[in-house]
């Protein structure tokens, strides 16, 4: 397995590519959101408060395509599981999809956890899963806005997300958290 790199913005993002529940596949590669593509890396199946974070996101969908903002949430799980989120969740309209390997994950930043049994909703947790993420890029397939957990909790709010949207969009601002190699300071010293 990889080590965890985190993607920096204004830079490419990893290539990404999943099947999709219903059929075909998504790629970061042939991604159309313009100004951006919204990848909501969830947990899987077992996750109640993925359940609850994208019934959410299902909800606000059409603010975030109206603004023309593809959205897509991906997963670690098999088809069988994404296929029973998307069905018992009731996300009808939100593009899921599913297989994306663990060497995937890291590429993008993500945390992954070894399976502790069965969670609170009675589901078992597979052997080894991605933690969530938060992703917007830019249709040059470069990082606008990163966000990952350690935790299923904590993340960030869509009724949050959405006016921030607003002013990034109107006021063209730019990708921050660019710098990769720091300069030195003297006020370090």
């Amino acid at each position: 397995m990889t080590d965890i790199t985190p993607l920096i913005p204004r830079q490419p993002v990893p290539t990404l590519s999943a099947h999709l529940v219903g059929g075909g596949t998504w790629s970061s590669e042939t991604a159309k959101g313009d100004p951006f593509t919204m990848v909501v890396f969830y947990r899987g199946l077992h996750c109640p408060i993925c359940k609850t974070y994208l019934g959410s996101l299902e909800k606000q969908l059409e603010a975030f395509t109206g603004k023309g903002i593809e959205v897509v949430a991906l997963s670690t799980d098999d088809q069988a599981r994404a296929e029973q989120a998307k069905a018992d969740w009731n996300l009808p309209n939100l593009t899921v999809g599913y297989g994306v390997s663990l060497e995937q994950a890291r590429s993008w930043g993500l945390y992954v956890s070894s399976g502790i049994g069965k969670t609170s909703i009675g589901v078992e947790e597979p052997a080894q899963f991605a933690e969530p993420g938060l992703f917007f890029f830019r249709p040059d397939k470069t990082l606008y806005f990163a966000s990952t957990q350690t935790m299923p909790f904590a993340r960030p709010r869509f009724e949050d997300i959405l006016p921030a949207l607003d002013f990034v969009i109107a006021r063209n601002y730019p990708a921050r958290g660019e710098v990769a190699t720091l300069t030195h300071s003297a006020a370090a010293e």
